[in-house]
């Protein structure tokens, strides 16, 4: 007798062998072939939803447990939020192409951010904007946070000057070219004097205002660090005024350092401008002393009256101890 397996896997040798191999062949045919093993979909679903269930109950964790992990998540949506708004704007801009107008867009569309955080803005002095002429706009620069208080007193036909790696970030970077933002690279000094050449003779002809922040950089401080001096420079070239503009210290609800970030109340103040008629470029260190040494008397006294950033200032040691 000759035994062979069911899938014909394996024979005895016998002498018979030769003629019952048609029938091995059929059973071979009709025997499945050995498949892989695979790993379906439905097994995969377990790990995630467990991935799923660990963060939502993690995230509610650390949010109300550490405030460095809160300020992070709020740092990240404030990004996240202004970069997905860009994505929005930038259809509706580019219907117009790059035009100045485009800037009360963006405008109408981060207005609401502040009541996201909760974070009230208040502006005063806005009666010193000058109504119908082009003139500069000096202001102190203190975080990203910066931009509520922006879109909140902006003027109308008013674009800021801004680093040029701005223009490269993303949907935000599109968005601020449609609107007319001026890039410069301050790399180049030869390039950003042109840049800036080319804007006074825009301040004139086409009527619009600029917004520089005259630091050069972020200051976390709770203070103000020395003015460069290319927007007095501008100012004194186009013969236009300059609008100094005070935002009030954000010690009491936003803090880098101590990874802080709560609600809070801020004062805009704007300034009444300073003339530059007749004003050669030999009085810039001057003029630039002069509108650092006004706004840094507001800034403190707005950072300390209870109505703007709190009481930071008034903490022996403090900036409020710097000297003018």
């Amino acid at each position: 007798m000759v035994r062979t397996s069911i899938c014909g896997a394996g024979v005895n040798p016998s002498p018979s062998a030769g003629r019952l191999s048609p029938l091995l062949f059929r059973n071979q045919a009709h025997c499945p072939s050995p498949r892989p093993l695979q790993v379906t979909r439905m097994e995969l679903w377990p790990g995630l939803w467990t991935l799923l269930l660990l963060l939502a109950l993690l995230l509610p964790t650390l949010w109300f447990c550490s405030p460095s992990a809160k300020y992070f998540f709020k740092m990240a949506f404030y990004n996240g939020w202004i970069l997905f708004l860009a994505v929005l704007a930038i259809p509706v801009c580019a219907v117009r192409g790059r035009n100045v107008e485009n800037m009360k867009i963006l405008r109408l569309m981060l207005l609401h951010i502040k009541y996201l955080y909760g974070i009230r803005v208040e502006v005063r002095g806005a009666h010193h904007f000058p109504p119908s002429q082009p003139y500069v706009v000096v202001s102190n620069h203190q975080s990203s946070l910066d931009l509520l208080g922006m879109m909140e007193v902006l003027p109308g036909r008013c674009v800021p000057i801004a680093k040029r790696e701005l223009l490269w970030a993303g949907s935000a970077g599109l968005a601020c070219w449609l609107a007319g933002v001026i890039f410069i690279d301050r790399k180049r000094t030869g390039d950003a004097i042109s840049v800036m050449s080319e804007v006074a003779q825009t301040l004139i002809t086409q009527d619009v205002r600029v917004w520089v922040f005259p630091e050069g950089t972020r200051n976390h401080n709770g203070s103000m660090l020395p003015f460069k001096r290319g927007a007095f420079h501008l100012a004194v070239q186009a013969q236009v005024p300059i609008v100094p503009i005070v935002m009030s210290s954000y010690q009491d609800f936003y803090c880098k350092k101590e990874r802080r970030f709560t609600s809070g109340r801020c004062q805009v103040r704007v300034l009444p401008p300073v003339p530059t008629e007749g004003l050669t470029p030999d009085d810039v260190p001057a003029l630039a002393d002069t509108v650092r040494h006004s706004m840094l008397t507001v800034f403190r006294e707005i950072s300390t009256d209870g109505r703007g950033g709190g009481d930071y200032l008034k903490k022996p040691g403090g900036v409020g101890e710097a000297q003018l």
